[in-house]
């Protein structure tokens, strides 16, 4: 089973999964949004934090390495008062032949009411979620190649407290885009947000298959494809991905594609660059550049823990506690 073919949502419309943005509609995303913004905080004032979430338990399943990510979540949770389990897969009994089923029924046997799922191998957060119980929410933390939602709304929050809008503007997506599950997500929200103009920027060997990302231009060349662009997402080299053959050159790939002061220039005097990280600096993107005056890339790391914040206490809703930063 698909992630498209799991109902995200319950009888009454609220949001109870989380492995897609493909199927929310704007009012949805925007809400999202919305939520995360209250729980912004600039770095050196103290984080917000609630009970909101008190006697809920959040468990973390991650087959893959994370350090953004998973920190993010497991803030996010014990800030909104929640206790957490993380699991590193590689260390449990799936390692030992249990399935990834019979782990998630142990872990809801033991009352746990939210699993946040990371996983290379495409469809485990829609089978988990299509075979949960229903008070259990599931969440996707990143699915293979196909999606990582929380990074999509991350993307977009931070897209519109530079820029206040989507319409009108022109987003550059460039790098391993054929292998990327944030390009995907970020695409779905820009899109459903109303930014008219999405770029993708990629080698030839690095874009995706035809049917996807419909109404996007594609260029080859960075020159071209961020000519006038109101915001520059530069992508990783997704190697765990990837074939040694489809591997470009380091040097050759930072000269045709990594991101220089001379390359932004061609894009709007008051663009934003944004990468989901971790960086491969020097191939993706230049040191001056990451760290310079444009670079919104720690924006987006801060936002992404009160983006979880909004989507745990949307999925669970308050259980009679309260949460600073609520409007």
């Amino acid at each position: 089973m698909s992630d498209t073919e799991v109902d995200q949502r319950r009888s009454d419309g609220s949001l109870r999964h989380l492995l897609t943005l493909e199927a929310l509609s704007r009012a949805e995303i925007e809400r999202l949004l919305n939520k995360a913004q209250t729980f912004v905080r600039p770095l050196g004032v103290a984080p917000p934090i609630g009970d909101g979430l008190r006697g809920v338990t959040v468990a973390n399943l991650f087959t893959e390495p994370s350090t953004r990510t998973r920190v993010s979540f497991e803030l996010a949770a014990k800030r909104l008062g929640a206790d957490v389990v993380n699991l590193e897969m590689q260390l449990s009994s799936r390692t030992k032949g249990e399935s990834m089923l019979d782990t998630v029924y142990t872990l809801q046997s033991l009352h746990v009411d939210v699993m946040v799922i990371r996983d290379a191998e495409p469809g485990v957060p829609g089978l988990v979620a299509a075979n949960v119980a229903p008070h259990v929410s599931v969440l996707s933390a990143g699915e293979a190649h196909v999606s990582h939602p929380t990074q999509g709304l991350l993307d977009a929050l931070t897209v519109r407290q530079y820029k206040r809008r989507f319409e009108g503007l022109s987003i550059a997506i460039v790098g391993d885009i054929r292998h990327s599950r944030v390009a995907r997500s970020s695409f779905h929200a820009f899109r459903t947000l109303g930014a008219p103009d999405i770029r993708i920027i990629a080698p030839p060997a690095l874009m995706p298959a035809d049917d996807e990302f419909a109404g996007c231009a594609r260029h080859t060349s960075l020159t071209d494809g961020v000519r006038g662009v109101d915001v520059v997402m530069m992508l990783r080299i997704q190697r765990e991905r990837m074939g040694q053959a489809d591997l470009p050159d380091a040097d050759r790939y930072f000269a045709q594609y990594g991101l220089t002061a001379e390359q932004l220039a061609h894009a709007k005097p008051d663009a934003i660059v944004m990468h989901p990280q971790p960086m491969n600096r020097g191939i993706e993107i230049a040191s001056d550049v990451a760290d310079g005056p444009q670079s919104v890339i720690r924006d987006q790391v801060r936002n992404g823990v009160a983006v979880r914040m909004a989507v745990l206490a949307d999925v669970i809703g308050s259980r009679g506690g309260s949460i600073e930063g609520d409007d």
